[in-house]
């Protein structure tokens, strides 16, 4: 939380979050419910003889773990919280300097 934030923008930030991460989870039901059909057309065409299904599964995959990486963050030691940490520590160094 930064100093002099009123609720409602903490709130507003909040509620883009769970927004977003709204948005990864319809992603990801999405890429299932898809990809299943696909995997069952390939196997009603071939029994699987060639699982072409794959490709869009590892294609579509990729970008899946993008969207969870932008969303959730890669690294905790340098994800949002970091950052702030980081700010706050600079900014006493400079008021004590």
């Amino acid at each position: 939380m930064k100093p002099q934030e009123t609720y409602e923008e903490r709130y507003k930030r909040a509620k883009e979050r769970v927004g977003e991460i709204r948005g990864f989870y319809s992603h990801s039901v999405v890429y299932i419910l898809v990809n299943i059909g696909i995997a069952g057309l390939n196997y009603y065409q071939n029994q699987w003889e060639f699982p072409w299904f794959l490709f869009t599964l590892g294609g579509w995959g990729i970008g899946l773990i993008a969207h969870a990486f932008a969303i959730f963050g890669t690294n905790p030691f340098t994800g949002k919280k970091w950052e702030e940490r980081k700010i706050q520590e600079i900014m006493e160094k400079e008021l004590n300097s």
